[in-house]
């Protein structure tokens, strides 16, 4: 098994180019599993084969639980990438923050706008250790760099399409 190292602060270099330029995709296809319903009891697979969670709906909204949710798997992508971020920005100031933590908290609920459904997002950061005047420069910082609470403050790009109805065209 390979070393597992962080990122080069090479991608701290700002890009100046007019269109976004992607450094990494990944596709995650949900099919509906038992109840043929993807929050209920979903399938979610990485066309890597890295990813494979059965999503399950939890007791709190009339699920049996026992398994992961998208709420779950969305707060697990923005603590890790706002930990990374994080990571970043303080090696390049060089802090040393062994001992830090991101806690994101995702609550569903509903929206009082539309009646229907809103996520919202409470990230907590620890920094034992690292002297506070220093933690909120660092904490502010990363709200500006990291990615997940860019799109959590400015939208994202989102384009949906259908891509066929028909059987026969399945990949």
């Amino acid at each position: 098994m390979a070393t597992l190292k962080a990122p080069l602060l090479s991608l701290l270099e700002k890009y100046r180019g007019r269109d976004t330029k992607a450094l990494y995709s990944t596709t995650v296809t949900v099919t509906g599993g038992d109840a043929n319903h993807g929050r209920a009891s979903g399938i979610a697979r990485s066309d890597d084969g890295n990813l494979d969670v059965h999503l399950r709906l939890p007791e709190a909204l009339g699920g049996p639980g026992g398994g992961s949710n998208p709420e779950q798997l969305f707060a697990a992508g923005y603590a890790a990438c706002f930990h990374g971020a994080l990571s970043l920005l303080a090696a390049r100031d060089g802090v040393s923050i062994p001992d830090s933590s991101v806690e994101v908290q995702v609550d569903f609920s509903r929206d009082p706008m539309d009646g229907l459904f809103v996520l919202t997002a409470h990230t907590r950061i620890h920094l034992p250790g690292v002297d506070q005047a220093i933690a909120e420069e660092l904490v502010r910082n990363t709200e500006r760099f990291c990615p997940y609470t860019k799109m959590a403050r400015q939208g994202i790009t989102n384009i949906v399409a259908l891509v066929s109805t028909d059987k026969t065209d399945e990949r």
